[in-house]
């Protein structure tokens, strides 16, 4: 596993909605698709509500990553 390198941004071509699992993916170096899988997996057992909601503030806080 890589370690955390750079800041949180919101990826620009590793999106789906926002950028955001894509961001989180390479921060880490990890597989963006399956931190995608994870996240949904986890969001539908927790009742889809929390999981939305921290999306969405992820998507308001994690500025764009630049040009």
């Amino acid at each position: 596993m890589k370690s955390a390198t750079g800041p949180f941004t919101r990826s620009r071509n590793d999106r789906m909605l926002a950028g955001v699992m894509g961001g989180i993916a390479r921060r880490f170096g990890w597989n963006s698709n399956l931190l995608r899988l994870l996240y949904v997996i986890f969001s539908i057992a927790s009742a889809a509500f929390p999981g939305l909601i921290v999306y969405l503030i992820l998507w308001l806080l994690m500025p764009e990553e630049g040009p």
